[in-house]
């Protein structure tokens, strides 16, 4: 592969003109294709396979035009202190702010408290239900307007207004003030890395290339595959993320082959021949990770991973032709200047090699004391609790958050996510006695506070009946009032003969956070396996992939442990504008596991390879360590401060799960890249030396030779190759 990536990388440097302008040219015409192209539908957010979507599509099938999916808002009405909301001022301002509504945009019903009863046991507070035919995210300005300005109507008649519901959830948005922050932190990053202007902004120019491509196509397939604009979120991050990173370890290659003497042909040649093949395994690893999504059962994550990874393709191929081909339009002014005039600079110490040096002479206590203190942080993960966070885990300045205070306060917290039983009583004898029959027991059960009367469809066959919880919507004890609840349902199947499915936000909730626990272990399996086995061709070596996952597992656990510690326990959470805790965002371990698992590979591919190297052309093993570090220590640490400045940029936002995002996935790269990679790694190759690179010789001759560290290219005399183009100087 070496030397296939190297006659790449020098014909990619003689067209570089060629090039540049076939990527342009891509480019620009999915541009126009995207602009173009029709709206993608909405992915929505289905769980195949769980009761709550069961019901949901149920519910769709039986009460056509219902708008199951549809966006709701709840208006929360209080009176003024020391009156009634049903004094009639009050209940005529509720009543005229109600009647308003019914008339907007999109609203497709609007009840009065007053007709619905749902007014608080002590007169204070009341609460109507708007309910939308558009998805959450998807309504009209006009309509979110409307809402809005009804609910400014009623404070002007002097009660307290608050909207709650996700009618006012804002669309999320690709792109933005994070993007900016995180590219500009990159530049100066970069800047400080390589201490050249050219060369930290050749990384950051190629990856704004290969993500506006992968933006463009996943928009242009968008209609035809499905794809939202909430597909491209992730495929955006990472593609930003690897960009970067893969284009700086072309560049840094090039620089040190120019050190030595090269041409700058030669010098492009060679470091896509052997940072290139690096490149090319990190690039399989985070598909591995991202394509691995697709186990987990959920369609949108599904879709996903399969953009990002897509992107993460496209970032790879730039690299290894858009880069060296930048690069001989630079030439030797990708180094500082300094560098320039002095001509071939001689290896020196740096603070990589200082740094493994160190390592080298006390590993044990290294490895001990890096396994012992990631242990420590990830000992919180032991209580992780999983589970969707809603209003409840908002700022208090939003309205959805004191919303949700005021009927906690008014109703009890239980009617912030009201369960919601779906009755099928097709071909029973007598379908009102048996819907009657299960509101009563579902009535019954402890832990239920009321429940309403059945509402039949048109065809009589099917009844929707809300059992309102004493506890909320994230609590362990509404939990498990849900599995109660569908525990008799085999009971009350036999006696009345009706099917009972539990469903509603709650119990769609519960089940997500379900589905996702049961889908780690396999997810893992399939992505930490199948990695394993292709570090073990890169490596050629049992105990360096092992190694190399359990790491991974190590920054995981400990990054999951930070996240619990402040938005489950509440450490240091004031700190970050945590107002509320509550359980950790469902999606977060198997997300935090795609995401970072991809990441870190990166940096073991980029480190390791650059070990084994010196290890495969002659040197001691630790001689080895040192040479590797004295050459990526450094680039592997501006790629990783890269990513945690950009990842700890969403820490700042408002949104409650951002921030756990942003919290999470800053934290796990910062464990992995500097206690896993940069510490247990060379503590660990040290203590085992030769060993490390141990294969038995039945699983060599079955491997195959892919010559990743470039063995080949040391005997092999430079190419020729057209000299139709000059070299940039």
């Amino acid at each position: 592969m070496a030397t296939f990536l190297y006659r790449l990388g020098r014909w990619a440097f003689v067209r570089r003109r060629l090039v540049t302008l076939l990527w342009v040219a891509v480019l620009a015409v999915c541009g126009v294709l995207a602009a173009k192209a029709p709206a993608a539908p909405d992915d929505g957010f289905a769980m195949p396979g769980t009761e709550a979507q069961k019901a949901f599509d149920l519910m769709n099938e039986r009460f056509p035009g219902g708008h199951a999916d549809g966006a709701s808002a709840r208006l929360v009405f209080v009176a003024p202190s020391g009156q009634k909301i049903t004094a009639e001022p009050n209940q005529q301002a509720v009543e005229r702010t109600v009647a308003e509504l019914a008339h907007a945009d999109e609203v497709t019903g609007a009840v009065s408290p007053f007709k619905a009863g749902t007014v608080s046991k002590d007169g204070t507070t009341a609460y109507a239900t708007v309910s939308y035919s558009a998805k959450a995210g998807e309504l009209s300005k006009g309509a979110t307007d409307a809402l809005e300005q009804a609910a400014q109507h009623g404070r002007d008649a002097g009660l307290k207004v608050e909207v709650g519901g996700n009618a006012l959830m804002a669309k999320p948005e690709a792109g933005g003030s994070s993007e900016m922050i995180g590219m500009a932190l990159s530049a100066v990053v970069l800047v400080i890395t390589f201490g050249s202007l050219v060369a930290a902004g050749l990384p950051l120019l190629t990856a704004v290339i290969g993500v506006g491509l992968g933006m463009a196509l996943i928009t242009g397939l968008g209609s035809t595959l499905g794809l939202s604009s909430t597909t491209s979120t992730l495929a955006m991050m990472l593609g930003l993320a690897v960009g970067i990173d893969y284009a700086v370890f072309i560049v840094s290659r090039y620089r040190a082959e120019l050190a030595e003497g090269r041409t700058p042909q030669e010098a492009a040649g060679r470091a896509v021949g052997t940072a290139g093949s690096a490149v090319v395994f990190a690039g399989l690893t985070v598909v591995i990770a991202l394509a691995g999504l697709s186990v987990v059962g959920i369609p949108m994550l599904a879709k996903m991973g399969m953009a990002a990874a897509g992107t993460v393709v496209i970032a790879v191929l730039v690299a290894l032709t858009l880069v060296p081909a930048l690069l001989g339009f630079i030439g030797r002014r990708v180094l500082p200047r300094k560098a320039r005039k002095g001509g071939v600079q001689p290896k020196k110490e740096n603070g990589g090699s200082r740094w493994a040096k160190f390592v080298l002479r006390r590993p044990l206590a290294v490895l001990l004391g890096g396994v012992i203190g990631l242990g420590v942080l990830a000992a919180p993960a032991l209580d992780l609790r999983l589970g969707l966070p809603g209003d409840e885990s908002k700022p208090t300045s939003t309205t959805q958050r004191r919303a949700y205070d005021l009927l906690s306060e008014g109703f009890g917290p239980g009617f912030n996510g009201p369960l919601t039983v779906m009755v099928d009583v097709k071909g029973t004898p007598d379908p009102k006695a048996a819907a009657s029959e299960v509101a009563k027991t579902v009535s019954a059960l402890p832990g239920v506070v009321s429940v309403t009367p059945p509402m039949f469809n048109k065809a009589g066959d099917t009844a929707l009946l809300n059992a309102v919880p004493a506890t909320g919507p994230s609590a362990e004890e509404t939990k498990d009032l849900v599995q109660t609840i569908r525990g008799h349902a085999a009971g009350l199947k036999t006696t009345t003969g009706a099917t009972i499915l539990v469903s509603g936000t709650t119990a769609m909730n519960i089940d997500v956070s379900q589905k996702l626990t049961d889908a780690l272990v396999p997810y893992l399996a399939v992505v930490v396996g199948l990695a394993v086995v292709l570090l073990l061709v890169v490596f050629r070596s049992v105990l360096v992939p092992l190694k190399a996952a359990l790491g991974f597992l190590l920054s995981v656990a400990a990054a999951l442990g930070a996240v619990v510690a402040v938005f489950q326990w509440g450490w240091l959470a004031n700190l970050i504008g945590v107002e509320q805790t509550g359980p950790v965002m469902s999606m977060m371990p198997i997300f935090m596991v795609g995401v970072v698992f991809g990441l870190a590979m990166d940096y073991e591919v980029f480190l390791v390879t650059r070990i084994r190297e010196g290890f495969v052309h002659g040197e001691q093993p630790d001689e080895a360590i040192v040479t590797g570090f004295r050459h990526n220590a450094r680039v592997v640490t501006a790629a990783a401060f890269i990513m945690i400045a950009v990842f700890a940029g969403f820490i700042g936002m408002g949104e409650p799960m951002i921030k756990m995002m942003g919290l999470g996935l800053a934290a796990a790269v910062a464990f992995d890249a500097f206690v896993v990679r940069m510490t247990i790694v060379p503590a660990v190759l040290a203590l085992l030396g030769r060993r490390a690179w141990w294969l038995p010789r039945w699983l060599d001759r079955l491997i195959p030779d892919i010559d990743v560290e470039g063995g080949k290219l040391q005997t092999a005399a430079p190419e020729p190759a057209p000299a139709r183009e000059s070299v940039g100087v």
